[in-house]
Formats: C-alpha cells, structure tokens, sequence
C-alpha cells in the first residue's frame, strides 16, 4: 500500500535515525539551532526520500544493501561535500550497493534520494533503453541533460507537495502508480542520456581515510583526542 510521512525534526539524532539507510550518524559541526524535515514516500517498489537540513555537519552511513539509488541536491545553495569533491545541483549520485561514504555539508541544503530493488533498476534499465542500471561498482558521479534533470526535479519535487497537502492521493494506489511511472522514466531519462565520471582513485584514498577517522572516534568516546594522534591512528 502506498504512504507518505512528513516530520520535522530539532534533535539530530533523532533525525539521522529516521532517514532510510542501513547506517546513518550525523555529527553537527556548526552553532546554532538544529532544524530538519525528513519527507518519506514509498510507491509500489520506488522508494523517495526528500529532506532539509539547516546547520553544517559531517554525515556517516552504510546503504542499504539490495537496493539501488540515487542521490541528489534539490535546491541550489550550499554545495556538500562527498569524498572532498562538491555536489552540483545538475548532478547524480549513485553509491555502490552497500557503500559506506561520508559527506560534510557546509551551511543548509536540500536532498532528494530515490531507491528500487537492485534486479528491478537492472530490467527497467535493459526494458526502457537497453542499459545496463545495475549499482556500480565504484560511485558513479552523473551529469544529465539538462532536459531530463529538469523533469526529475519537478516531479519530486511534486510528489513533496502532494505528501504536505494531500497524502491521501498518494495513498491512492492507482494515482501512486502513475506517479511512480513517471518517476521511473524520468529517472532512466537521466542516467540513460548522461555524461558519467567514476570517482578518482584521490576520492576514493580519501573515503578511506575517513572511514578510519571515523573508527578512531567510535573506539575513543569521550576522550580528547589530539590532532598529532588522529593523523598517526588514520596514517
């Protein structure tokens, strides 16, 4: 059955678990009062995600595994950081399955993510344009037409106002699924028709020296750490 939720949020832990992931912590970074929305809708087998959030911080996860998605900026502003490299509204992101990554964002941002079964985004690709859709098996950074991105945008942001002021359409199946449709094509629309950069092998030696960062400060909690032992701990 198809459904929608809207939250806000002012506590961060709070928020970091509501987001869909397999893993997510969120560490804020800058002064101030926290303040987040989360939109959640799931269709009959696409899955979107839509939030807001209002301060700096440093995002860890670990996706979902079986899944495979899409992630990009939905308003231009603040660009985030994913392994060091900034996030452009034009573009899409596509983690591998089950990808651990971590993203810094630096002043409010808007997000929007997009998820189907792995085997169903592999026969939707090879169904639609004969392309093999498939998680990669690095992240893929992809740059649409600007046609087709465009068409992204509107239809979620779309399916964001339906959720706010008329959830009970969403929860209309036979509306859901045309909706889901929509977004289908437009999805295989932009990574069909698209100019696509694997991450570099710089991105990838910094993804990991993050994750080891990140190590460093679970196995240590509450104690001072100091910056000539983190550079030694992460080599």
């Amino acid at each position: 059955m198809p459904s929608s939720a809207v939250r806000t949020f002012s506590e961060p832990d709070d928020y970091a678990a509501a987001i869909r992931a397999g893993t997510a912590k969120l560490t804020v970074t800058g002064r101030g009062q926290f303040a987040a929305k989360l939109v959640k809708i799931d269709f009959h087998r696409l899955w979107m995600q839509r939030w807001e959030e209002s301060l700096p911080r440093v995002w860890y996860a670990v996706n979902m595994r079986g899944r495979a998605g899409l992630l990009f900026c939905t308003r231009s502003g603040s660009s985030p950081l994913l392994r060091g490299v900034e996030m452009q509204v034009d573009q899409i992101t596509r983690p591998s399955d089950g990808e651990e990554w971590h993203q810094v964002l630096r002043g409010p941002v808007c997000f929007g993510a997009m998820s189907l079964p792995v085997e169903e985004m592999a026969s939707l690709g090879a169904a639609m344009t004969g392309c093999d859709l498939t998680p990669p098996r690095h992240r893929l950074t992809i740059t649409p037409l600007p046609g087709a991105m465009a068409r992204l945008q509107r239809l979620h942001a779309a399916a964001e106002h339906l959720a706010e002021r008329a959830p009970e359409i969403i929860a209309n199946p036979d509306a859901a699924y045309g909706l889901e449709q929509a977004l289908l094509e437009a999805i295989v629309d932009c990574l069909g028709n698209s100019e696509v950069r694997e991450d570099t092998v710089a991105q990838r030696q910094h993804e990991l020296i993050m994750r080891r960062f990140h190590r460093v400060l679970e196995e240590n909690p509450g104690e001072p750490l100091y910056i000539p032992e983190i550079c030694k701990a992460i080599g």
